[in-house]
């Protein structure tokens, strides 16, 4: 062998020497999830012979993991023992995987596409989480978990479900055949101190004249009607009307999943019903609206209309039941209005187009018109007086708009509320009220 052969063989040992071998990480797991049936499986024996109300369930966990590694002579590293902890206590007293995304008040919805792919929204941006279901069947009982306490059920029956968490975060669930690639579970998050109006102004959603005109035209139970797209932030922004109403009046809300957190003393809350196994039972919103006029409210809350009940809203609004408030989906508040007017038809009352308008003007005084921006940011783009009918067509003049600036260095819209210079008619039905209101911000 030749110096300059011994010299190269030197030096791919060298660099043989200097390689980092990269260790096979064992995939654990399926081990964990094992071991995690087992914890919940002794945590469910214990608790037939013990009530679990003044138990340290976590320490009672790590107890039973430690029984089981000595029973099967397993072991796990310190981390892998917490995760089989967290994840037993997640699924006990949680929703599963999920629950550490239900808990972040970072999180405005979470979205489950299966039980492998789960995606959240964040400052109106989505991100694909690295968490998962262990299986369809996990995915499953979280859902059953999630309807069962309020009455709800999903089958292949019934494979859709609408629901709600304790603290008011709407649920949507759609399971196989409809669902194709398995169960979906959409929770949108209610944040757990309801928004205040100081909120929505420090978020940019509205403003401060905004604000005052509304919280003016709450107390003159003028009647609001807050339009929007999916996701607009509409059923905040009534949580946030809804704080304006005094706290002597009965308050009677209806919702098809109860989300509105109103902290007045006298309210009734009302939930539609979704047929029993045997078809049977239902109760929809119009049922509601109709039985809620005989409960002698003050205001009549509706979360959402969105079919026939329109027609029983716009009546109670006519007869007396001044100061209503509810919402609707919609593109602009004149879309809004033919959107009631299809609504009204589907009450299978066959009256003409003119007497149907003619209904909605004289209900509905304000329109507030919410959307969602390119950015992700939600905000009210518009408030929209109705002043009444000219001929056949419904008259709106706006009050206030959204007007866009620009982009500023994160590439979020800027942009400021400003008035058009109008005074609304309605200002007049303010003053009668005795309420002041400074002219001011209509300049």
């Amino acid at each position: 062998m030749t110096l300059i052969d011994r010299l190269k063989k030197q030096e791919l040992e060298e660099i043989k020497s200097k390689e980092i071998i990269t260790p096979v990480i064992e995939d654990n797991s399926d081990k964990i999830y094992a071991v995690t049936l087992k914890l919940q499986e002794k945590l469910v024996k214990y608790t037939e012979k013990k009530d679990l109300h003044n138990v340290d369930i976590r320490a009672k966990l790590q107890d039973f993991l430690q029984e089981i590694l000595e029973e099967d002579n397993m072991f796990l590293t310190h981390i892998e023992k917490e995760e089989t902890i967290n994840s037993a206590y997640n699924d006990i007293t949680g929703y599963g995987p999920i629950t550490s995304l239900i808990k972040d008040d970072s999180i405005t919805e979470v979205m489950v596409n299966g039980p492998y792919d789960i995606y959240i929204e964040r400052e109106g941006k989505l991100e694909k989480t690295k968490i998962k279901f262990k299986d369809t069947a996990q995915l499953m009982k979280v859902i059953e978990k999630i309807v069962a306490p309020i009455g709800r059920r999903i089958d292949e029956s019934s494979p859709m479900v609408d629901a709600r968490l304790p603290d008011g975060s709407r649920i949507n669930a759609i399971i196989p055949p409809l669902a194709l690639d398995g169960p979906v579970l959409t929770i949108r998050k209610f944040s757990k101190d309801p928004y205040t109006d100081k909120d929505l102004i420090d978020m940019g959603t509205t403003s401060i004249e905004l604000m005052e005109f509304l919280k003016a035209a709450v107390r003159a139970r003028l009647n609001i009607l807050v339009s929007g797209g999916t996701g607009s932030g509409k059923t905040t922004t009534l949580n946030v009307l809804s704080s304006f109403i005094p706290n002597d009046e009965r308050i009677v809300s209806i919702e098809d999943a109860a989300e509105l957190q109103l902290h007045q003393d006298h309210v009734v809350r009302l939930e539609s019903r979704p047929p029993n196994i045997e078809g049977k039972g239902e109760i929809v919103i119009r049922d509601l609206v109709r039985n809620a006029l005989r409960m002698r409210p003050d205001r009549i809350i509706v979360g959402e209309v969105r079919s026939g009940e329109a027609l029983d809203m716009l009546q109670a609004m006519n007869t007396g039941h001044d100061g209503s408030i509810t919402t609707g989906h919609a593109n602009s508040p004149r879309d809004m209005l033919s959107r009631l007017e299809t609504m009204v038809l589907m009450a299978g009352m066959d009256l003409p187009l003119k007497a149907i308008r003619e209904q909605i003007s004289s209900a509905i005084d304000i329109i507030v018109h919410q959307s969602r921006l390119k950015d992700g940011t939600r905000k009210v783009v518009s408030i929209v007086e109705v002043q009444g009918m000219e001929e056949d067509i419904i008259t709106l003049q706006e009050i206030f708009k959204l007007q866009i600036d620009g982009k500023d260095t994160r590439g979020k819209l800027k942009a400021h509320h400003k008035s058009t210079g109008i005074k609304p008619k309605v200002l007049q039905e303010i003053k009668d009220a005795g309420i002041f209101l400074d002219e001011s911000i209509f300049s």
